[in-house]
């Protein structure tokens, strides 16, 4: 069977099975990407390694799954989807497993390392799959699916950890995600339509996630950097050749070619600004409640947990809206409600109650609830199907890029700011700035070409 036989069984026949898959693995996905960051001080203590080397747990994953993103869409529109999905899903959990039963520092590393590069095509498969199995007028509700458990993946990730933590330890974060591994494994076999194979990816995708990592590589020790002094900042200027020369390159070229062709810069551009003031805000708040109002972890836990509350309840409404009214609309209200909840933070003080914070948090996550689907929804119906993992790799590296790069100009921002209620309000400010930006790009149509529009 080829592709677009398979590509046509899934929608003929609105496979919500598969759907369901593209959720549970959006959520395990983004819960590892925030789960291991309360282990590593357990790590550190474990294997008798400093605490710049347990970081590694994390950027060992973080890395290859930013590098590989944009790789991982080329390959994906040239293979199948069943047993690509079934070879990310299961070199996921037996990386997960290796990492739970590591004998010393430097086996858990490598195996996080081979862990992010399967995360990487699971990140790009995850819209793709909702996307290829509904039909047009359904695909607003099946991208809302993936695009709201992500986010309650990465929310849920520090609450799971603590519990799983305090008792049973630190390899106990990485075992709980192979139930849902299994299950989507079990789903997928019976109801993923066959056909396809896999193949190898092109010799000159290694030299692209070299560049592509550089780039980002540079960008992020920038801006980590730049508080103690400015100029660490020039750290970054290597980011601008690398990017240059990826761009020039065979694995550039059909990422630029799609998003110019198809008018989605803006809408990747939207994706970036609204995750970076969705991780800004987070951080910030988080680390507020704690040092300076001396909130307990719980409380703050249960305060934060009313953006995801927010979201959950939104998100099915907005898949279901999109279909109706369109992607755009939604997308662009979605993104402005939760423009305006995060301006109502900005004047945070010491007067404030938890609950105070609280109902702002909640609107901010119902926007971020109406607007996850459509967005996803957008880009996906602006594509032909041959460049569609090529697209939602691309929305997947904004997403991650703005994700990484939140709390790192959060921190900027704060710096700046000075200390007590001026720099949060600061870093709160950064990540309300950041969320009108997002709006206003949803706001203005992209320009597609003739030449895209004729492949469609």
């Amino acid at each position: 069977m080829t592709r677009a036989a398979e590509r046509g069984r899934a929608v003929a026949e609105d496979q919500w099975s598969l759907v369901a898959v593209a959720g549970m693995l959006s959520f395990v996905a983004m819960l590892d990407m925030n789960i291991v960051n309360l282990a590593l001080p357990d790590i550190s203590r474990s294997f008798g390694i400093s605490a710049e080397t347990a970081q590694w747990a994390v950027l060992g994953y973080q890395l290859p799954v930013v590098a590989l993103l944009l790789p991982a869409g080329r390959w994906l529109d040239q293979v199948g989807t069943r047993p690509a999905l079934m070879f990310a899903v299961g070199g996921f959990a037996l990386c997960s497993a290796a990492a739970a039963v590591s004998p010393w520092a430097a086996w858990l590393i490598t195996a996080r390392l081979a862990q992010g590069a399967f995360g990487a095509v699971l990140f790009v498969l995850m819209p793709v799959l909702a996307a290829r199995s509904v039909r047009p007028e359904l695909r607003g509700r099946a991208m809302s699916v993936p695009a709201t458990l992500g986010p309650l993946g990465a929310v849920a990730g520090p609450a799971v950890g603590g519990l799983l933590l305090d008792h049973l330890g630190w390899r106990a974060i990485f075992l709980v995600k192979l139930p849902v591994c299994a299950a989507a494994l079990l789903i997928a076999r019976r109801n993923a339509p066959a056909g396809g194979r896999l193949r190898l990816p092109d010799r000159s995708s290694l030299g692209d996630a070299g560049l592509v990592g550089g780039a980002i590589a540079a960008l992020l020790l920038a801006l980590t950097l730049s508080p103690g002094s400015p100029a660490w900042l020039l750290l970054a200027v290597p980011a601008v050749p690398l990017t240059a020369l990826w761009l020039r390159r065979p694995g550039g070229r059909p990422v630029s070619s799609t998003l110019r062709d198809s008018g989605t810069y803006g809408v990747n551009g939207a994706v970036l600004a609204l995750a970076a003031g969705f991780a800004a805000m987070r951080y910030v708040l988080s680390l507020h409640l704690q040092l300076d109002d001396a909130v307990s972890a719980t409380a703050t836990g249960l305060t934060t947990l009313c953006f995801p509350l927010g979201m959950g309840l939104a998100g099915p409404l907005g898949g279901r809206l999109a279909d109706r009214f369109g992607a755009r609309p939604l997308a662009t209200a979605g993104a402005t409600v939760t423009a305006l909840g995060l301006l109502l933070l900005v004047p945070l003080d010491a007067g404030w109650s938890l609950a105070d914070v609280a109902w702002r948090l909640a609107l901010a996550g119902v926007g971020m609830g109406l607007y996850g689907g459509p967005v996803q929804s957008l880009v996906m119906a602006a594509v032909p199907p041959d460049r569609i993992a090529t697209a939602g790799s691309a929305v997947q590296l904004a997403r991650s890029l703005g994700f990484t790069l939140g709390p790192a100009l959060a921190t900027t921002a704060w710096g700046l700011g000075g200390a007590g209620t001026g720099g949060v309000r600061a870093g709160l400010g950064l990540a309300a700035a950041a969320a009108c930006v997002a709006a206003l790009l949803l706001a203005v149509p992209g320009r597609r070409t003739a030449g895209l529009a004729r492949t469609n």
